[in-house]
């Protein structure tokens, strides 16, 4: 509607208007509609009053009832009926597809997400790359683009000697298969305890690492063991959070990668000597790129644009994301500085979409000496309190335990989402799970409210929009602009654009629900239910873009 408005102001407006030109008024005795004329004053040599008044005057259009000049702005009033009626048709026939685009023409779009370290839990640190980067690709996809999910998991480095080093001296094969992360935990903290007493064993981890690097056959099978029992935990996880991935091509993937990047970065002449380091230099305005240490061991940024050219090569993607930590921004500009030294333009569609931290009582959620805050233990807690509640609630609801998995899920992944990434956030469980306020379980016990009511009112076939209430009418304008909504949330990677609106829906559903005596009234029963239909495909749509769960019953 926003488009077709802007449309019709500017068949009778004096000059070009631009799409943010027209505004949505806070208040609705505004309009549904406002056109601010301040802008225009200057260069129509005019009031805005003046300037208000003669645009209102010349608006003629079936969808819109009035356009009122007042104090500058023309403010304008839809035609509930016809607009309600095309709107709620419009979604009960597209369905889930309602919000759908082209946009992205089937372009495809690499997204490097979760990156846990094989051998070490998942932690809490863990959560928000991967929801994010899970949401941000389920927008692309509604968008038109191919998106690809890639977990560069982290397979490599210095702390696999030190791992094996400890598993040969204290660790057993029996533990490892029992308990694996667990285990590989103990493992690697009791290593850095006895170093600390024993210096010499760095030197035996750097040794074993050493190993590891020339292609050593027990050093690989141990390391490709630790590798598989990590990714098989790793999976419940994701098995739970319902994320699935296109590659696990980690960092010992570009090993053999890396020598040519270097050798093209000699070719081209970008790298110079810096305290017996290897660097690209990036100018005045930023530290040099380190690409080779001084021992000639390769660094982060070295393997970063070994992946980005491969993942050019393999993909020959349209859009690169990095779903990575706002400390890594810096790192991130160098490597797309470097490629830009290289002579790839493509490198300026690489996008960092950072993220900010998980607090708890103010304080990041970190690991020190083992103390790790364990994202299947958050999760299987949060399962537990939702069986709890549904027990006390509702103990004859069908298929409990899955509608338990979907509300303590839905309840992390929400209070994830709902936040713009890059603000920290604040871990706490209890009030995640509250059925009343900006929650998961409010936007999934909205939705299920609405499907109860679908179920005493029936299905209807046809429908016509007579008379429009403002209850309704706040809840329509809001339906009508999930497609807009959608794209903003992808142009600007931004799932909790998403998760707000979610919640504005339920809220406006909510109010009407509480207002309107629906089932009584049956001469607008067949309009209502389609409404209520609307809101259902709406508020379902917005979950599962959020990577959650939509149980029809609570």
């Amino acid at each position: 509607m926003k488009n077709v408005i802007l449309e019709i102001l500017q068949s009778v407006s004096p000059i070009p208007l631009e799409e943010h030109a027209l505004e949505r008024p806070a208040y609705a005795h505004l309009g549904d509609f406002a056109l601010p004329c301040f802008p225009f004053a200057k260069i129509l040599r005019k009031s805005p009053a003046i300037i208000a008044e003669e645009i209102a005057a010349s608006i003629q259009h079936p969808s819109i009832r009035k356009a009122e000049a007042v104090n500058g702005y023309v403010n304008i009033f839809l035609d509930r009926n016809g607009v309600s009626n095309d709107i709620l048709h419009t979604i009960v026939t597209q369905g889930s597809t309602f919000g759908s685009s082209t946009e992205g023409n089937d372009g495809v779009v690499t997204i490097d997400l979760s990156s846990p370290n094989i051998a070490k839990p998942f932690s809490m640190g863990h959560l928000r790359s991967t929801v994010i980067g899970n949401s941000i690709a389920l927008l692309l996809e509604k968008s038109g683009f191919k998106p690809v999910k890639i977990n560069y998991i982290g397979d490599w480095g210095t702390q696999f000697g030190k791992l094996l080093t400890a598993y040969r001296k204290w660790g057993n094969e029996q533990d490892v298969r029992q308990a694996p992360i667990e285990t590989l935990l103990k493992l690697y903290i009791q290593f850095h305890e006895e170093a600390e007493q024993d210096a010499s064993l760095n030197d035996e981890g750097r040794a074993a690492f050493k190993a590891l690097e020339d292609g050593d056959a027990d050093a690989l099978a141990l390391w490709k063991w630790f590798k598989t029992e990590s990714l098989k935990e790793f999976q419940r996880i994701y098995d739970l959070l319902g994320v699935e991935f296109d590659s696990y091509n980690g960092e010992a993937y570009y090993n053999d990668k890396m020598l040519p990047v270097v050798e093209e970065l000699e070719e081209k002449g970008l790298l110079v000597e810096s305290d017996g380091a290897q660097v690209v230099d990036l100018g005045e305005t930023m530290p040099p790129c380190l690409i080779k240490k001084s021992d000639g061991a390769t660094l982060y940024a070295t393997r970063d644009l070994a992946a980005a050219i491969d993942r050019k090569n393999t993909y020959d993607f349209v859009k690169s994301i990095y779903v990575v930590g706002n400390e890594q921004s810096l790192h991130f500009t160098q490597v797309k500085h470097v490629l830009s030294k290289m002579g790839y333009a493509w490198g300026e569609e690489m996008h960092h979409v950072p993220f900010g931290l998980i607090l708890q009582g103010g304080k990041k959620m970190s690991t020190r000496k083992g103390k790790i805050v364990l994202l299947e233990q958050v999760l299987t807690e949060a399962i537990e309190l939702a069986q709890r509640t549904i027990e006390e609630k509702n103990p004859t609801l069908a298929n409990q335990s899955d509608v338990a998995e979907a509300v303590g899920v839905g309840a992390i992944l929400f209070s994830d989402l709902k936040q713009h990434r890059k603000h920290d956030i604040e871990f706490n469980l209890e009030s995640m799970l509250q059925v009343e306020g900006e929650t998961g379980p409010y936007i999934q016990y909205t939705n299920a409210r609405a499907h109860s009511v679908l179920r005493k009112a029936g299905m209807v076939d046809s429908f016509e929009v007579t008379e429009v209430n403002d209850y309704e009418w706040e809840t329509i304008k809001l339906l009508e602009q999930f497609p807009q909504v959608v794209k903003r949330a992808t142009d600007e990677l931004d799932p909790s654009i998403i998760a707000k609106y979610a919640v504005d829906l339920a809220q406006a559903f909510n109010s009407f629900y509480g207002n309107v005596k629906v089932l009584s009234d049956t001469t607008q029963l067949p309009y209502r239910t389609a409404l209520i239909h609307s809101v259902t495909i709406v508020l379902t749509e917005a979950m599962r873009l959020l990577g959650m769960q939509a149980p029809q019953e609570m």
